[in-house]
């Protein structure tokens, strides 16, 4: 929740082509950060130690990338954290199986998968729409 509410600040901030750029930086940036946080805590923590929460900030920022500058926008906002929620819990379509790569790997993958599904979902929710 906390990932939306900064990326709702930033999208008031920066010029959106700027902001999108910048969330495809951070995504990545913190994929690589949070394989190796997980990889370094789990022996410490256990198996996707939930205090590690960076997959879920990754995951979130994904389908964010498919909100449109411009009116509606919350909308999208608000359907990109949704459709990740149901993804990210339910895990259909190959996520769960993400889970099986071990590691921080494993606990980054599932989130990055289910943001990408959330992405070509509310991608093609504005292609309809228009």
């Amino acid at each position: 929740m906390l990932a939306s509410v900064v990326w709702i600040i930033l999208y008031h901030s920066l010029a959106y082509s700027f902001l999108c750029w910048l969330t495809l930086f951070l995504a990545a940036a913190f994929t690589f950060a949070g394989i190796w946080a997980a990889d370094k805590l789990e022996p410490y923590w256990g198996e996707d130690p939930s205090r590690v929460v960076v997959d879920e900030m990754v995951g979130v920022w994904i389908p964010l990338l498919a909100v449109p500058d411009g009116v509606h926008w919350y909308w999208y906002v608000l359907g990109a954290f949704c459709l990740f929620r149901v993804f990210d819990i339910f895990k259909p379509l190959g996520i769960r199986k993400m889970e099986s790569f071990g590691g921080g790997v494993g606990v980054m993958m599932d989130d990055i998968l289910a943001g990408l599904y959330s992405f070509i979902l509310l991608a093609g929710v504005r292609w309809v729409i228009g």
